[in-house]
């Protein structure tokens, strides 16, 4: 990987052929051009429990494209730190109740999740539509 500096807040990574650029927001005296480098860290944890998901709907030939997930966390100020990860498997109305905990615990499988610090709360749910 190798990183460059553009200008103002800008950093760029290049990796395997990709560019990944990240900004600061305005606030943080970028420009808010790209999305800020733990911004970029949240939507990997999302991503990787999704590829998780998807992997698993595909090896059963479940429909995936009607899925949705949700991310939230909550950040202890005191620490500066996520001190829960909150992941919600929106799936539509039909879709079989008995994969519910088989989707929960392939979302658990995320390689970026375990690599989050131990002390930190991962809940993964899954909801329906109504």
């Amino acid at each position: 990987m190798k990183v460059t500096f553009p200008g103002g807040k800008k950093v760029i990574a290049e990796i395997n052929g990709f560019t990944i650029a990240t900004d600061q927001s305005p606030q943080s005296g970028g420009e808010g051009s790209s999305p800020e480098p733990f911004t970029l860290f949240l939507s990997s944890l999302a991503t990787c429990a999704g590829i998780y998901i998807k992997s698993f709907c595909d090896q059963r030939g479940i429909d995936a494209s009607h899925l949705e997930l949700e991310q939230n966390i909550e950040y202890d100020r005191n620490k500066k730190m996520i001190s829960t990860l909150n992941l919600e498997i929106k799936v539509p109305n039909g879709f079989p109740e008995k994969y519910d905990r088989a989707l929960i615990k392939t979302a658990n499988q995320c390689t970026v999740k375990k690599q989050l610090h131990p002390d930190i709360v991962f809940n993964v749910f899954v909801t329906r539509d109504l």
